[in-house]
């Protein structure tokens, strides 16, 4: 049985959850990590050829991510949670997310099984769109070439996608993360076609913010990938508004023992209170500096008010443009 999304897209979350006479479909599979430009070139293909063949539209992804499966010892932050993939998935015209629990069957299962058992067997797929690099199979023994031969066996075709490239550079998953790592939250933002975005929820600070005059709104721990310690231009939604503000990611080590933290000081005037359980959105607009030990809390204070200044011209900048 499937579920709606926001957008009511089905979502099957296991193979056995499809339905009978499920197809005829087009597919696309990925992880789809950060629903970036190239995914959604692709799934825009999808979409076209599907609705000229009057099939479904179907995006096949996977949680965990398998590299956290095959290889638990590195650690990879994800760009976005599954939730939020499954939204940004909706917002692309597709109708239908499969989502494949990646499992020790799955990673076992050879690539003509995938083909023969799920692609035609279960989605009646009638033709993949997928990028050159594009691996699957027990092992990722398989790429395009081997996939194209399945579909020249079991009746589907295969449109292979350049790699997307904007200001000269190549768009990826890996790219992004990359980016974001290096606090280079500007040119992922790129490559995504929006801002990149922690999803959290607030979390109960120090009072350090208050004490000095400069509100903060704190972020609850967050497992995703989080930009490289600084502080940056960003706006924090909360339900249907977004607030402008600058955000310190790092250690806070002008108050003594280094504590991780993700704060936010919002530079609108009129501002809610919010409960620990608030969902927040916190975009990431452009890096400002790193994170400094200031000699007192007088001299980051006085740094802050800098960096709120510079934070205003962006804004204004923004809005002129």
């Amino acid at each position: 049985m499937s579920e709606p999304t926001a957008n009511n897209i089905a979502v099957y979350r296991s193979l056995a959850a499809i339905p009978s006479g499920f197809g005829p479909s087009v597919a696309a599979i990925g992880n789809f990590d950060g629903v970036h430009l190239g995914h959604r070139e692709i799934l825009s293909a999808v979409v076209r050829q599907a609705q000229s063949l009057s099939a479904r539209s179907v995006a096949i992804t996977f949680d965990p991510h398998p590299q956290q499966f095959l290889r638990p010892q590195r650690t990879r932050r994800i760009i976005t949670p599954l939730d939020e993939r499954l939204r940004l998935l909706s917002s692309t015209g597709i109708d239908t997310v499969l989502v494949l629990p990646f499992d020790a069957n799955l990673a076992s299962m050879t690539a003509r099984d995938f083909a023969q058992n799920v692609l035609k067997g279960l989605l009646d797929v009638r033709a993949m769109h997928e990028g050159a690099n594009f691996r699957f199979g027990q092992g990722a023994a398989a790429g395009v070439e081997e996939l194209a031969t399945f579909g020249a066996e079991m009746g589907f075709v295969v449109q292979l996608h350049e790699a997307v490239k904007v200001h000269r550079l190549e768009v990826s998953s890996s790219a992004i993360r990359k980016l974001v790592a290096a606090g280079d939250v500007r040119r992922a933002r790129w490559m995504l076609g929006r801002p990149f975005a922690l999803l959290s929820t607030s979390a109960r600070g120090r009072g350090i913010g208050a004490k000095q005059v400069v509100p903060t709104v704190n972020l609850a721990p967050y497992d995703g990938l989080i930009p490289a310690i600084g502080v940056y231009i960003t706006r924090l939604k909360i339900a249907d508004r977004f607030y402008k503000a600058v955000t310190n990611v790092g250690n806070r080590p002008t108050f003594g023992p280094d504590s991780f933290a993700i704060e936010s000081h919002i530079l609108d005037h009129q501002f809610p209170g919010l409960a620990e359980s608030t969902p927040l959105e916190l975009e990431f607009l452009m890096h400002l500096r790193g994170e400094i030990a200031w000699p007192s809390p007088e001299a980051l204070k006085a740094q802050i008010f800098k960096d709120v200044e510079k934070a205003k011209r962006y804004f204004r900048r923004a809005v002129q443009s």
